[in-house]
């Protein structure tokens, strides 16, 4: 079958969105078509339905493409940790904490694993976009690059490069990318595309011509800066968050599944742990890959004192690390700190335990039965959410059946489902707590986009290629 591969010349360059859009383009056109990125490196990821972890861009390429996300679509997965060390996640299980360089030892056989999944989805699909990592010209990495060299020699995809104009430099990174592919890889290249062009187009018109005349590949167009709501894969994205909001999220160190505030970017700002709390209606402390180091930073700058007494009359949520930070205890049998009992912050019933190296991963829907701020207005109702946590709590005070806690007098909470904020009814009770007016966002950004791009690209010169 078919497959087109979106690489770039930097991180960064607009790979996920495009691979999205066009998922999303070629289903509209009737064809059965899958994304797939070999190894992604995000803290923000997806419970599939068969309870499998993926990042949640390649969960997001999949719905664009009108399917549900597998974990085939992104068969590694590394979560950074502390200490340079990163989770690996291979097919959707966690299986253990790697430093680089162990890493680099177990690619021979993750590119089995790689090759494995392409292949299954191949026979599925009429075509598999794929989305390469970082920049494809990596030239230290070749023998090992499993994201981008890797997974073109094995499924020889027509390569579109995409860069990304805003930051500089445009046609050198093109140019410069391009000529250091190795020669087999090269041959795959079938030209360009400019993204994020800011201003007149016509201006870029001789370096478009002198980059075709170079390389002898052509450009499938120039992408306008859009503004665009799609799930963030790096923190980086958070030096973009609106900074005036009354709901502030607290920046930890080791931050994971952010994506679950994006919903609330226009109420919100980020916290970090020198921060005041005076301005704040609402405090969320949300997710970690490591819960006790990051507890002790919250110690560290006395941010613990500070979250203490905001609590005493205005309300705090505690999202997986976050509920588990705000519980009684943490007691570590060196599964993910090491052997160590610390004290939280105190404020709900709650004792958290890790016992082995073992997460719990899946799509879950609870019934509301708390009477803490917020979720008492809509107790009885359902929520939809999923989790990934490693760790188990035991509470005084659930709220979402079986899962969760809040303190006595309810202003604190705290729950392990992921995507809580994705709920419209859990909105518009947060909205209404903070007396601010709830405005229903329509849930059409990839079709907006889509359409703008596929009247930008040259879609069927891509095709094209591809069929050919």
């Amino acid at each position: 079958m078919p497959s087109l591969m979106i690489a770039g010349t930097s991180s960064n360059a607009g790979k996920s969105i495009i691979t999205s859009a066009i998922c999303k383009i070629l289903a509209k056109r009737g064809y059965d078509v899958a994304p797939f990125k070999a190894q992604n490196m995000s803290l923000n990821s997806y419970i599939t339905k068969n309870g499998k972890e993926i990042a949640i861009a390649q969960a997001f390429q999949a719905f664009s493409a009108g399917i549900e996300p597998d974990e085939r679509m992104n068969p590694i997965l590394l979560k950074p940790k502390g200490n340079l060390k990163s989770q690996l996640i291979v097919m959707g299980e966690a299986i253990k904490d790697v430093s680089v360089k162990e890493y680099y030892r177990e690619v021979p056989k993750l590119m089995k694993v790689v090759e494995n999944a392409f292949r299954s989805l191949e026979e599925e699909y009429d075509i598999i976009i794929i989305e390469g990592a970082g920049s494809i010209a990596e030239i230290n990495l070749y023998d090992r690059d499993i994201a981008n060299i890797g997974i073109a020699r094995i499924a020889k995809p027509d390569i579109i490069i995409v860069t990304d104009i805003d930051r500089g430099g445009a046609f050198s990174s093109l140019y410069g990318t391009y000529t250091l592919l190795p020669n087999d890889i090269k041959d795959l290249v079938r030209g360009f595309i400019i993204n994020k062009m800011r201003g007149d187009t016509s201006l870029l018109n001789p370096g478009l011509r002198k980059i075709e005349e170079l390389t002898k590949k052509k450009f499938f167009g120039i992408i306008p800066f859009i503004e665009a709501d799609f799930p963030s894969e790096d923190s980086l994205n958070l030096e973009y968050w609106n900074n005036d909001g009354v709901v502030g999220i607290l920046r930890l160190p080791r931050i994971s599944n952010f994506t679950d505030f994006e919903p609330l970017k226009d109420i919100s700002k980020i916290v970090s742990l020198k921060d005041s709390l005076k301005d704040l209606e609402l405090l969320i402390i949300p997710g970690t890959k490591e819960t006790i180091s990051d507890l002790k930073e919250i110690k560290k700058y006395e941010m613990d004192a500070r979250i203490i007494s905001f609590a005493k009359d205005k309300p705090i949520i505690g999202i997986c690390g976050g509920f588990q930070i705000l519980g009684k205890k943490i007691i570590d049998n060196g599964v993910e700190y090491g052997k160590a009992k610390v004290n939280g912050l105190g404020l709900i019933d709650a004792i958290t335990e890790f016992r082995e190296y073992k997460k719990r991963t899946l799509q879950t829907r609870k019934r509301v039965t708390g009477n803490a701020v917020i979720v008492e207005k809509i107790r009885g109702e359902m929520v939809n959410g999923y989790e990934i946590h490693m760790g188990k709590t035991r509470s005084k005070n659930p709220i979402f059946e079986d899962d969760g806690g809040a303190s006595d007098d309810g202003l604190v909470w705290g729950t392990y489902l992921h995507g809580l904020f994705s709920n419209e009814n859990l909105l518009k009770a947060l909205y209404s707590y903070l007396g601010i007016r709830y405005k229903r966002k329509k849930d059409d950004s990839i079709e907006v986009l889509a359409n703008k791009i596929e009247n930008i690209l040259d879609i069927d010169k891509i095709i094209q290629c591809m069929i050919n």
